[in-house]
């Protein structure tokens, strides 16, 4: 039987447990890698390779790094490939490449389509209070997350769930099943399933606003912000003119409602918040220009700060 000859699109450590999948499964020849350009990263902006790029460099394989894919379309197109592989590129693939391959450009997306499609895909069902979510192996098309789905598979979401431990989960889930349902799909064992497009949700990518707090809002709402938008943007609010990050809070709030929301209080020695309903209980949290520090650390630094009204 012949190789299946591979191209692989992506950009992240999240991607790197399924190009890794690809190399270590004899039916497939990963014949080149596609990935962003090397970036500035950290304070020092420092020019870094990508994580796929390193791993692709380790393996042997091609790498290319475009700005735009549609003009490595020539390149691409001498590697013949049977398939092309998309995780987490960051970048809208054209038609041209999308009809490049015989068996298509297959995506690993991670959330169970059609339900939140778009960016925000860890971030979302932690915010919105889900219990649980997945991977989808899809055949693309040209609009963002609309194809025809190949495969999914599902895992629980624990009670204090963040964005980074959610990657940790569906990056091997989906890295795990791929070889196997790729086979599959390219052999004709496996059907395609149009997505149902009035169940559709879309996410779109995170702003700094998205971490603002709105403290009418339910203590329990609040709670599922702060781990969502952990690490970026972040939850922050205001106080005295300056901002606020509240970096972790306890899962469970404290049932009172006695202040006005935004008020900071003193619960059996914990630091609190009234919301719209219940109390936020915080556990970390840092002021503009000054370092994270425990909400004990925060009250003898700042101890004017109690029954102010954060905004």
């Amino acid at each position: 039987m012949n190789q299946i000859r591979t191209i692989f699109i992506g950009t992240p450590a999240f991607s790197v447990p399924t190009l890794e999948a690809l190399l270590k499964d004899r039916a497939f020849a990963v014949v080149g890698v596609v990935s962003q350009p090397d970036r500035p990263i950290g304070r020092k902006q420092i020019i870094t390779p990508t994580p796929v790029k390193e791993a692709a460099i380790k393996a042997g394989i091609p790498v290319f790094q475009p700005e735009k894919i549609s003009d490595i379309l020539p390149e691409l197109a001498e590697l013949k490939p049977d398939v092309i592989v998309v995780v987490a590129y960051a970048q809208i693939i054209p038609e041209s490449v999308l009809n490049l391959p015989r068996h298509g450009c297959i995506n690993i997306h991670a959330s169970l389509l059609p339900k939140y499609r778009g960016a925000a895909v860890l971030q979302a069902p932690i915010l919105h209070g889900d219990h649980e979510s997945g991977v989808t192996i899809m055949k693309m098309d040209k609009s963002l997350d609309t194809g025809p789905i190949i495969f999914q598979a599902k895992t629980d979401l624990d009670p204090e769930e963040t964005p980074l431990t959610l990657a940790e989960k569906l990056a091997p889930l989906g890295a795990g099943i791929l070889p196997e349902v790729l086979k599959h799909y390219i052999s004709g064992e496996l059907k395609l399933h149009p997505q149902d497009n009035e169940h559709a949700s879309y996410v779109k990518t995170l702003t700094k606003e998205d971490g603002r707090i709105d403290w009418s809002h339910s203590a329990h709402r609040l709670e599922r912000q702060v781990r969502a938008m952990t690490p970026w943007p972040g939850t922050w609010t205001t106080w005295q003119g300056q901002i606020l990050k509240i970096t972790k809070v306890e899962h469970e709030p404290h049932r009172i409602e006695q202040y006005r929301h935004g008020e900071v209080f003193v619960d059996h020695g914990h630091l609190a918040i009234q919301c719209g309903i219940d109390a936020l209980i915080v556990e970390r949290l840092q002021l503009e220009g000054k370092s994270e520090v425990s909400s004990s650390e925060f009250l003898r630094g700042y101890p004017e700060i109690i029954h102010q009204v954060l905004t």
